[in-house]
């Protein structure tokens, strides 16, 4: 079972910008081809970095506002935020050891 959690416009505040540890976030649809490319990716770093780092999974077509607020025009789009600012981003179906590199630095 994994580790993700869904991330809305209602517990955006609480689970990503209140967040004490780290934040990743997948921007991804249903209907994407590339984002269901990285999702076990995504999903295998979520179990690996279980304590250290959050990953939060939004769906753009259902928190369009959300995907706006953050001008995320392309998916996948992957987000780090640390101490409720982004820290680090990048868009496109990228390899495991990529994503993860958006985070290395900010946990042991």
């Amino acid at each position: 079972m994994s580790d993700e959690i869904n991330v809305t416009a209602q517990n955006f505040q609480k689970e990503v910008l209140e967040s004490s540890m780290p934040v990743l976030l997948d921007f991804w649809a249903e209907w994407c081809m590339p984002c269901r490319m990285i999702a076990p990716s995504v999903e295998q770093l979520a179990d690996a970095y279980k304590g250290r780092i959050k990953v939060g999974k939004i769906n753009v077509d259902a928190e369009a506002d959300l995907a706006a607020q953050y001008n995320i025009i392309s998916i996948p789009t992957l987000m780090v935020f640390n101490a409720g600012a982004v820290h680090s981003q990048k868009v496109g179906a990228l390899p495991k050891r990529d994503i993860e590199g958006l985070f290395k630095d900010l946990v042991q």
